[in-house]
Order: C-alpha cells, then structure tokens, then sequence
C-alpha cells in the first residue's frame, strides 16, 4: 500500500527490491494536485539505494535547467513533465545522474548502517501470533468487534497490532483534536504503543505497536475520549481542508459540508453495506483536501460571490491512482449530502458482489451517476 500518496507528489520514491533482493528504489517525477492535477510517472525501475541523493540531485538540476519562470502557476516538475514528455525528462535525468554517480553525495553502506543505528525497533515481547483474550472479546463485543474491523491492521511482529485513531466523529471537524485529548493520546502513546504517535495524511492518527492482548482495553479508553469511531476507509471517514472558516486562499466552506455529509450517513450498519468509499473536500482549487484523488471528490467554487461545490467522481490514490472527473455543473452547499446520496444509490443498486465504489465507477463510466444526480435535481 502506498501510505504516502507518492504518485501526486513532484517526486515519489518507493523503496523495492530487485531480483537479487537488494534494497533499492523506485523513482517517480511529475505528480501534483492543485491547479493542473497530474499522477507521476515512474522514470526508474530499480535505483541502487546509495545513490538516491545523486538521482534526486539529477532530477533537480534538470528541472532547474528547464523548469518554467515565466508562470508561477507552471513553474513545477510535473509541467515541466508533461511538456518535455515523460521520455526526454527521463532521458535528460539519466544524463544528468551519469555526471553525479559516485559523487560525493553517494551513500555507503556503512552510513546507511550507522543511520540505521539511529532508529531500533521497540523491545517487542515475544508474544503469541494470535491472542486468545483478543479473540474472545471480537466475539463477545459486536462494537469491539467493528473496530477492530475498521480501525486495527495487521503487524509483521507476532502479537502486535496497528491502531488508527479515527480524527472523524460526526460533528467534529474532520482532523481535529482538543488539547485535552492530545494530552490523553500521549499518555496512551505512552503506556500502549511505545511512546510512539504517528499522523497520516487522511487526518488520523496511528498507535503503530500495540499488544493484540491489550486492544480490548485500549478501545475502552479511546471509547472514553471520544476516538473510537471505527469509521477508517468509510464515507464518513473524509478528508477536509480548513476551508473557508479558517483558511483566507479558500473559495467556500469545506467544514460545514463535511458534517451535513456525516450526519446524513451517521449510520454504521448502513456504512458497512456501502463499504470502503473514500471522500475528499477541498475548499480551493489548491487541493489541500486532495480532492482530485477522492473516489468521490468535491470542490469549493465561487460563483459570483456565492458558495458553490462541484463534484467528481472516480479518484483514487495509492498504487493505482486516477484522478476523478467532474460530474456537471456545480451544487449549493445545501444540495451536498442529497448528491452524495444519490451518488452512493446508483453504487448500491448496480455494483457487483464486493464491489467497491471505485471499481464500480470505472466499470459503469460516468453517466449513469450523473443521470440520477442531475435528474433528481430537477
């Protein structure tokens, strides 16, 4: 799973083996959102991983070569990308990375080593695959249990588990914590995952080494504060920029229609049936809410000095990003959860068995969503 969306960012990097089973990288250049949204593309395969300060450096002096300054708007990577075509800036960046190789930049393997030495895992226990105690209390508790579900991932160390802390209670402003509850996390942090608190770029937060023998208790806790809505990878799961209540670039509030969308859908049982659905609201064309890459997107638009939404559909970020598509005009913020309704129907009525949304936007295309929305509209 790509944790970092790195196929929207100017320069991704995915650490790979090649197959020799040596640690390398793969490269990636020209991804972005905002103003022009592109999806990078992979420039190299497999990097020998003491030379990655050297390729980027490459890729930098490329960029810094050809790189637009007549625009602002055009002055990144991925224009540069796309103008010179993902070949010739792959082309340029070899030539640029045949000067540097073995520059002085080039990492050892006694550096990486002596770095490494830096970050030691936890003392994990040894411990049982599989926790009996654990087990019993999924069966016992069906909220426990839907939890678990949600919010808790599998550890490549037995007897451990991944925890995410869902920041999206219905009525709290998506990514938001009090300092009451930041104070309770850390001492959470503290006694259950090592000390260690880790922030994803979906606005929740992760307990990344926790004791399978311990989620019963620590889910009673985080019940207490407010931060156990099992809810990750769900519709109301959404990531939402500031917008206009906070953020002076922003064209429309996003807040507000995040929390008409989560009341609409404040049902787990029917959230379960819809499945993983993934909803990303930006009140500008900056796209801090990563929009473009929500399975269902909105947008923040001014209209003649109105608050208007436009809707996209079809976005997905990971190993198989796309960028959503926008449907038609745009909305009125009171209009929103009606749309995200009629969207979420056409899925429920026409997708296959364990379908996701997703898939079933790529297989149907856009208009049968646009017909129902557009039609129930007028």
């Amino acid at each position: 799973m790509d944790r970092a969306a790195t196929l929207v960012h100017d320069i991704g990097v995915h650490a790979v083996r090649n197959d020799k089973a040596e640690v390398g990288f793969r490269i990636l250049v020209g991804g972005g959102l905002g103003r022009t949204p592109m999806i990078g593309y992979v420039i190299r395969d497999w990097l020998p991983r003491e030379e990655l300060l050297n390729y980027l450096d490459a890729i930098l002096r490329v960029y810094n070569r050809f790189g637009r300054r007549d625009n602002i708007y055009k002055a990144r990577i991925k224009i540069l990308v796309k103008e010179r075509t993902p070949a010739q800036f792959t082309r340029a960046v070899e030539k640029e990375w045949e000067r540097a190789r073995g520059a002085p930049a080039t990492v050892p393997d006694e550096e990486i080593e002596r770095l490494a030495s830096h970050f030691d895992p936890p003392p994990y226990a040894e411990l049982p695959a599989d926790d009996a105690g654990f087990r019993a209390a999924v069966a016992d508790s069906r909220p426990f249990g839907n939890w678990v579900k949600r919010n808790v991932f599998p550890h490549k160390i037995p007897g451990y588990a991944a925890v995410t802390l869902s920041l999206k209670k219905t009525g709290v402003p998506p990514g938001d914590v009090t300092s009451d509850q930041m104070d309770a996390i850390a001492a959470l942090a503290d006694r259950y995952s090592f000390g260690e608190l880790r922030v994803s770029h979906e606005q929740n937060l992760v307990f990344a080494d926790v004791r399978q023998s311990e989620l019963f208790t620590l889910w009673g806790e985080l019940k207490r504060i407010g931060l156990a809505t099992p809810n990750i990878g769900l519709l109301t799961d959404i990531i939402c920029c500031p917008g206009g209540d906070f953020c002076s670039l922003a064209n429309a509030k996003s807040i507000p229609i995040a929390e008409a969308v989560q009341r609409r859908f404040d049902n787990l049982d029917y959230l379960y049936d819809i499945g993983e659905v993934s909803l990303n609201m930006s009140g500008c064309m900056n796209a801090c809410g990563h929009h473009h890459v929500g399975n269902i997107g909105v947008l923040g638009v001014d209209k003649n000095g109105e608050e208007w939404y436009q809707v996209s559909i079809g976005g997905a970020q990971g190993e198989a990003a796309s960028l959503g598509k926008v449907i038609g005009p745009s909305f009125a913020a009171n209009e929103m959860p009606d749309v995200v309704a009629r969207l979420i129907e056409v899925y429920v009525e026409r997708r296959h068995e364990d379908e996701q949304f997703i898939d079933t936007v790529r297989r149907l295309g856009l208009e049968p969503f646009k017909e129902r929305v557009y039609a129930a509209a007028h």
